[in-house]
């Protein structure tokens, strides 16, 4: 990320947002319910975040990438 006020700053939820925007609201002026506009919202993200695939993450989904990172510790050593 950059700093604070930079252009670097936005551009990966810009990036996000256009990608939201251009694949749920292509040719489609509202919703007849509020529920049904937030199920294609999380329809939307989890098909983004399971399926998927990014280039930036060689051509894996998010959380195959993060399932294939090696765990690290998360508990300290205890001092002698």
């Amino acid at each position: 990320m950059g700093s604070i006020g930079s252009s670097a700053d936005n551009a990966a939820a810009e990036s996000f947002n256009a990608a939201f925007k251009r694949e749920t609201l292509e040719g489609r002026k509202a919703w007849p319910y509020e529920l049904e506009a937030r199920l294609e919202a999380f329809r939307w993200l989890t098909r983004h975040n399971t399926r998927r695939r990014l280039s930036r993450l060689g051509q894996r989904s998010p959380v195959a990438y993060e399932s294939a990172l090696r765990p690290t510790a998360t508990t300290l050593t205890q001092a002698a």
